[in-house]
């Protein structure tokens, strides 16, 4: 079992940053790939990061490549996402999932997820 808390959201302009924080719990937390996947309102939930259990491999959607940068600690079972130049279109809840072999929101583990809120 695995247990993902999410922390960070909040409101911002757009152009602006923040970097939102999930923090893991549960055995071999270490050995999951990680995840963030955002819904918006009346829209489906959407891939945004991943990042392999080692951290030596990531993918980003297009929309928010060159933008966002997801890492992880792994001493501190958390994984982030940085969210730079943001824009109102990144409005949305954001969702932390952790699975194996690769989290790409199909299955594993869920957070309850953080709000983001981007004004223009």
């Amino acid at each position: 079992q695995v247990h993902l808390v999410e922390s960070g959201g909040g409101w911002v302009q757009a152009g602006g940053s923040l970097r939102l924080s999930c923090a893991a719990s549960g055995r071999t937390v270490s050995l999951y790939a990680m995840g963030w996947l955002r819904q918006a309102p009346g829209k489906e939930r959407e891939f945004v990061a991943a990042i392999s259990w080692s951290g030596s491999s990531t993918a980003y959607a297009d929309s928010v490549k060159d933008r966002f940068t997801i890492s992880r600690d792994n001493d501190k079972n958390t994984v982030y996402l940085q969210m730079n130049s943001l824009k109102p279109e990144d409005t949305a809840v954001y969702y932390c999932n952790a699975d194996r072999p690769v989290a790409t929101g199909s299955g594993g583990y869920w957070g309850q997820g953080t709000q983001v809120t981007v004004s223009s």
